[in-house]
């Protein structure tokens, strides 16, 4: 698979399937293992038209075969899945304290995840070093270069240029207000897309956590900063300059030290004499009777439980998903007090049906995963 152009620096960046191609490898991956009777129905289109399709599917090796579905009466329905191994895609997620690198096969299931636990402040230092870690994976997997189609980028931040020049956290400052996909591209060869990390962590949600039952959610991404990803009929919603799902946007620059950053977190606990350094480190040992915790929700739940009013009432979600570097614990502790502290009166005592608060189903880090399987989504599923 050829994807270079003429220009070393700009790639083919359009989708790889049809329309229907994509809709008919959506339903494949969101149903698989299916029947291939049933795809049909999951469509507007004719059963003529989906057995074109798929066998179109098929000969470019994109589809095939898989085991009889068991336990139906009669003569077992065959069914449909996808070539795992036809195509792979790169994730990269840049954080204050870390650089994360996900490899995902054409099934978005993650091949290969490496964690480098780093304050990425040099980004060319950086990229060589992920690049020789891909070089690596891709050597230890047995995986052709040839049969990558993209690169998915993410970071903190938010878009501030047409081109989505990042304004990233003071730690990623010479990862900002600079074009970096042409330097992307040199290193790694690939077409490259560029998303924040909330944004990435709601389509990885969408593909390997709580879209798998919720259609429409709003995601929360809790990192060293602060911010989130919307999700509107399982398809992600940018907004019109990029920065859809910007939440911290809602303070003020007097509530802004009080919204539900982990990095008020780490000073909260450092002032109480707890030990912790850096998001990861909080991610990996967080403890509820620490000191500083009890203290630092009383003073941020106000903030968050805003937001969430004004998700539910602005966009009415299915969801409400609680993600990003957020620890599991320090995360239900958030969704109880949430639940007591929102709730209000309605007339005749009947209130509309509200969001569901749940932690992210997402196993392992979201943006990542997201970014890693942004690439697949945009060239071959909905």
């Amino acid at each position: 698979m050829t994807l270079r152009t003429a220009s070393p620096t700009r790639f083919d960046m359009s989708p790889l399937a049809s329309d229907n191609e994509r809709m008919i490898l959506d339903i494949v991956r969101r149903h698989e293992p299916i029947a291939r009777s049933t795809i049909t129905a999951h469509t507007n289109l004719t059963q003529q038209s989906v057995h074109r399709l798929v066998e179109t599917l098929m000969e470019r090796g994109l589809l095939r075969a898989g085991a009889p579905l068991k336990g139906t009466r009669g003569q077992p329905s065959p069914t449909i899945e996808l070539v795992k191994e036809a195509v792979y895609s790169v994730g990269i997620s840049i954080n204050t304290d870390s650089a994360i690198l996900y490899l995902a096969d054409f099934g978005c299931n993650v091949v290969a995840e490496e964690t480098l636990r780093m304050v990425p402040s040099d980004r060319q230092a950086t990229i060589a070093t992920l690049l020789e870690t891909l070089q690596t994976i891709l050597k230890k997997h047995g995986i052709s270069r040839d049969r990558l189609v993209g690169l998915g980028f993410s970071m903190s931040g938010f878009f501030v240029m047409d081109n989505r020049e990042f304004n990233a956290p003071e730690p990623l400052r010479d990862w900002s207000l600079i074009d970096l996909r042409p330097g992307l591209e040199r290193a790694f060869e690939l077409p490259v897309w560029l998303e924040n990390n909330a944004t990435t962590g709601a389509i990885g949600e969408s593909l390997r956590g709580a879209g798998l039952w919720c259609s429409t959610f709003a995601y929360l991404s809790f990192n060293y900063g602060f911010g989130g990803g919307l999700i509107l009929d399982g398809k992600p919603f940018h907004g019109f300059h990029g920065n859809a799902g910007e939440f911290s946007g809602i303070y003020n620059p007097d509530e802004s030290p009080k919204r539900p950053a982990l990095q008020y977190l780490i000073r909260m606990l450092q002032e109480n004499g707890i030990d912790i350094h850096s998001i990861d480190e909080l991610h990996q040992r967080f403890d509820p009777s620490w000191p500083g915790v009890e203290e630092w929700l009383e003073q941020t739940m106000p903030m968050l439980d805003r937001l969430i009013a004004t998700l539910i009432a602005v966009l009415d979600p299915q969801a409400i998903v609680f993600g990003g570097q957020l620890p599991q614990e320090l995360g239900r502790m958030m969704i109880a007090r949430a639940h007591m502290s929102f709730s209000r009166a309605h007339r005749y005592g009947v209130g509309p049906r509200e969001a569901k608060l749940v932690l992210s189903e997402t196993r392992g880090d979201a943006g990542a995963i997201g970014a890693a399987l942004l690439p697949l989504k945009l060239r071959y599923f909905l």
